[in-house]
C-alpha cells in the first residue's frame, strides 16, 4: 500500500472523531511523518486537545499528555535523581517526556523555564541530566497546545522555542454544518470519548513512521523550486512590517512541510503549489511584526499573504 493510500486511511480513521478539521489534519500528519513538531493554537473547547488524542490513537505508539500549569518544573517533564536505597545508588527517573508520541496542554500556561526545559528534547531528541545525555525514544514527536495569547494566565513562547515547531496550525470556531455534526457524533459520549468505543483504530507501528519519514526525505526537489523558497524567506526579512524575519531553519521546515504533501498527494516531486500551501503555518510563528505594525493591528499571516502574492512562482 502506497504512502497517499496509508494517510488516506488515517485521515478516516480521525474523521470519525475530530470534524471541519481538515486542513489541521493534513499538516499534523506531514508534520508527523517528517519528524517535525506541531504547535495548535485556538480558544478553549475547539478540540485541539482531542485532534491529538486521536492522532495518537492512531498510531502504534507510546503516547503521554502533560498539562502544563504555572507551577510546573523543568524536572516534572525531563525526570530527575533518585537515591536507591538497595543499590546505595543514585539512579535517573525518565520523566514523561521519555515517549514517541507528547502532548504538551496548554503550553503557554506553563512558566518560560519549564517552556526552555523542552527545547533540547524537541531539537536534540535527548535529556541531558547532570552532565549525562539520555535519549528519547524514536520516532520522537511534540504536540503542543496553546490559548491565544491575549488570554488571560498565558505566557507567550520565546522565539526560540517557537522556532522548533515544525507548523503553528490555527484552530477557529467550526463552520455550521460541522458543529451539528459533533453533537451527533459527541452528544451520547460524554466530554472524554473513549476513541476505542468510537472505533479508532491504530494503523502505524514506529517502525513504519520512520519509513515513512526515510521516504518523504528522497522526495525529488527541482532547482526551480529551490530558488522560489529563498526568495520568499528573503523576503520576510525585506519587509518593512517584520522586525525578525524568516531564518534559514524556516527555510528548511518550508521546504521539508511541503515535500509531505507532495508525497501525500501521490507525487515524488514538489511543486510551488505545495510551497503555498505550506508557506503560512511553516513561517507564522518565525517572524515577528515591528512595533509600528502592531500598533496598527496587522496580522502576520496577512503580511504573509502579501509576500506570497507578490513573489514569481516558477512555471
Amino acid at each position: 500500500m502506497s504512502l497517499e493510500q496509508r494517510i488516506g486511511d488515517i485521515r478516516a480513521e480521525i474523521k470519525k472523531v475530530v470534524h471541519g478539521l481538515d486542513t489541521t489534519i493534513n499538516f499534523s500528519l506531514a508534520a508527523l511523518l517528517s519528524g517535525g513538531h506541531v504547535l495548535l493554537e485556538g480558544p478553549p473547547g475547539t478540540a485541539k486537545t482531542l485532534l491529538v488524542r486521536t492522532i495518537a490513537a492512531t498510531m502504534a505508539m507510546e503516547y503521554r499528555r502533560i498539562q502544563m500549569t504555572p507551577d510546573l518544573l523543568p524536572g516534572d517533564i525531563t525526570g530527575s535523581m533518585i537515591y536507591r536505597e538497595a543499590t546505595k545508588e543514585f539512579e535517573f527517573l525518565p520523566g514523561p517526556i521519555f515517549a514517541n508520541f507528547l502532548l504538551a496542554d496548554e503550553i503557554n500556561r506553563a512558566s518560560a523555564r519549564t517552556q526552555s526545559a523542552m527545547l533540547e528534547s524537541m531539537q536534540e531528541h535527548g535529556v541531558t541530566y547532570n552532565g549525562r545525555r539520555y535519549p528519547l525514544p524514536r520516532p520522537f514527536i511534540t504536540f503542543a497546545t496553546q490559548n491565544p495569547i491575549e488570554q488571560e494566565g498565558t505566557y507567550p513562547l520565546p522565539l526560540a522555542q517557537l522556532d522548533r515547531f515544525m507548523f503553528k496550525l490555527v484552530v477557529s470556531y467550526p463552520q455550521p454544518c460541522d458543529e451539528e455534526q459533533i453533537l451527533r457524533t459527541h452528544h451520547a459520549t460524554g466530554p472524554l470519548p473513549s476513541l476505542s468505543e468510537l472505533g479508532v483504530r491504530a494503523l502505524f507501528h514506529p517502525e513504519e513512521i520512520l519509513e515513512a519519514q526515510r521516504t518523504i526525505q528522497q522526495t525529488h526537489v527541482r532547482d526551480e523550486v529551490f530558488q522560489y523558497i529563498g526568495r520568499l524567506v528573503r523576503a520576510t526579512r525585506d519587509e518593512d512590517q517584520f522586525f525578525v524575519g524568516a531564518s534559514p531553519r524556516a527555510g528548511l521546515m518550508l521546504l521539508v512541510g511541503a515535500k509531505s504533501l507532495a508525497r501525500f498527494a501521490g507525487r515524488d516531486f514538489v511543486i510551488p503549489d505545495d510551497i503555498k500551501a505550506s508557506f503560512l503555518p511553516a513561517i507564522r510563528h518565525r517572524v515577528v511584526l515591528s512595533p509600528a505594525a502592531e500598533l496598527e493591528g496587522i496580522r502576520i499571516d496577512t503580511v504573509l499573504e502579501n509576500i506570497l502574492a507578490m513573489t514569481e512562482v516558477p512555471r
